[in-house]
């Protein structure tokens, strides 16, 4: 059985007094211990990033972009490697865990561009002989909280930035399928990046207590269950940090009748299914508007989830696979059960799914409600897994009043071919993130992510110019230079030029 340990510059022994263990949840069979880190580990990572951090944000930017380019290359030279030891943890297809990783190279590729988007402000003349000019600095430190779900790309939505505007890392993934990260800041080393500035720390509520409560680290990013991000957003606060903590969803696709119907029901069996739900951006609430359009969406939805393939992560014809462990697979269907408790229509009931061969694995069928009610708490409540809920609305006005007075604020989705409604909806929707006739909204690298209300604490998104804003400081000068001599003074006490025209010798900047 393998031991995963943490990556921390200059060596040293990792504690082992506690461990976790990671299943394969194709299997259920435990694969390999993971350390659960104490303060003491979390200490020399962070003594290791103050002596590297000063340094790397003294390099240019442009060198720091040459090691994110390198970085790029690294990850897809070792695509395939990645994604088969991402299923072997998670438990997602392969083709998904390819596309976790993808999603996280995107922002390391607007990362590649750091030089342009670091360019301060600049005022000439603001007053008589004065300029005023802006320039962003990083904090120092940055920590990184990231959930199971997502092992490639949230890490690297994170650190990517944090890396190129010059700051040190430290990464704190879910003990549940910590190998991907740990490979990823492997390759950052070999990309070029110093010993130092991206570390990883495995661990428990104790690491995440002792990263929130350590005077070194300027900023934590956080991503998971709403009840923990609102504990670390207010512990790290607390504490002095800056804190972005994003947390859970329950996001709503609304079904207009004017929607085509056919592609509503592809793009709901990937939103809602893929993944096996677990996703904060999956759709697993769908809003037909009027009893037409709910019937027949929901006669059109039920072949098509029985169509849907569940098998192990590295079956190519395999619409989803397990979910990450057995107590996660407790939850789903205790969700399913409360669902029928309250009332709900089970129309279609995946619990009791086994797969043959495979009967120890983590997997669970799809399941389809229909007539959810808003006072339903399966409704309220974020699920995780491969559920979908049909929840009818009577109306336009109803079905935009549903994802606004929800609790969580992630994503939400129309479906429709009436651009005013599309764009009304749009508009009013208190949501943060919206996709006319797009099922999964996530934004692309250079743009922003982050929900509303209890989906999102702080006030900066993930990635973009949100996450460069968030891991950055801005300092503004504001200069003037009296009159006087153009000669500067002689000699070679300070290495400089001796006289104005030889300031101008271009700087060899390879």
């Amino acid at each position: 059985m393998r031991n995963i340990d943490h990556v921390i510059a200059g060596g040293g022994a990792t504690t082992r007094a506690r461990t976790g263990d990671v299943y394969d949840p194709n299997t259920g069979e435990v694969q390999a211990s993971v350390a659960l880190g104490t303060v003491a580990d979390l200490d020399r990572a962070v003594a290791a990033a103050l002596a590297a951090q000063p340094g790397w944000a003294a390099t240019n930017p442009q060198r720091r972009a040459r090691v994110m380019f390198r970085f790029k290359e690294l990850v897809e030279r070792e695509m395939d490697a990645l994604a088969h030891l991402l299923s072997s943890e998670h438990g997602k297809v392969i083709a998904d865990s390819k596309g976790d990783i993808q999603r996280g190279l995107e922002v390391i590729e607007f990362c590649c561009g750091i030089p342009h988007v670091l360019k301060g402000e600049y005022t000439q003349g603001a007053g008589p002989g004065i300029d005023v000019y802006s320039m962003r600095q990083p904090l120092g430190i940055g920590a990184g909280i990231t959930p199971f779900n997502f092992p490639g790309m949230i890490p690297m939505w994170m650190f990517g930035v944090a890396i190129a505007t010059g700051n040190a890392f430290i990464l704190k993934p879910s003990e549940r399928d910590p190998s991907v990260p740990v490979r990823l800041a492997e390759l950052m080393l070999e990309a070029g990046a110093p010993e130092g500035i991206l570390q990883v720390v495995h661990g428990d509520k104790e690491m995440v207590d002792a990263i929130l409560d350590h005077p070194a680290i300027a900023a934590v990013s956080f991503v998971g269950s709403s009840d923990i991000a609102h504990y670390v957003y207010r512990r790290g606060v607390e504490a002095g940090k800056r804190v972005q903590a994003m947390g859970g969803a329950k996001n709503h696709g609304i079904v207009m009748p004017d929607a085509d119907l056919d592609q509503v029901v592809a793009d709901l069996a990937g939103a809602a299914f893929g993944s096996a739900g677990e996703r904060c951006m999956a759709l697993p609430v769908v809003v037909p508007v009027g009893e037409k359009t709910a019937d027949a969406l929901r006669e059109k939805l039920i072949p098509a989830i029985d169509a849907l393939r569940v098998g192990v992560s590295t079956d190519a014809q395999a619409h989803y696979g397990p979910v990450v462990n057995a107590a996660h697979k407790a939850r789903i269907e205790q969700w399913i059960q409360t669902g029928v408790d309250e009332g709900a229509e089970l129309v279609v009931d995946g619990r009791g799914f086994a797969l043959q061969g495979h009967e120890r694995g983590f997997f669970i069928g799809p399941s389809l409600f229909d007539r959810v009610t808003p006072d339903m708490s399966a409704y309220r409540e974020e699920i995780f897994g491969p559920v979908l809920q049909i929840v009818r609305a009577p109306d336009f006005e109803t079905a935009v009043r549903l994802p606004s007075e929800h609790q969580y604020g992630n994503g939400v989705a129309i479906f429709t071919r009436n651009g005013h409604a599309a764009r009304e909806f749009a508009a009013r929707v208190n949501v943060g993130m919206v996709g006319i006739n797009v099922p999964i909204p996530v934004p692309v690298a250079y743009h922003s992510f982050g929900g509303w209300k209890r989906s999102a604490f702080g006030d900066t998104n993930q990635h973009g110019m949100e996450g460069v804003k968030f891991w950055t400081k801005v300092k503004t000068i504001t200069q003037r230079w009296p009159d006087g001599t153009a000669e500067l003074p002689r000699g070679s006490e300070d290495g400089g030029p001796s006289r104005v025209q030889d300031a101008f010798v271009i700087p060899t900047m390879g």
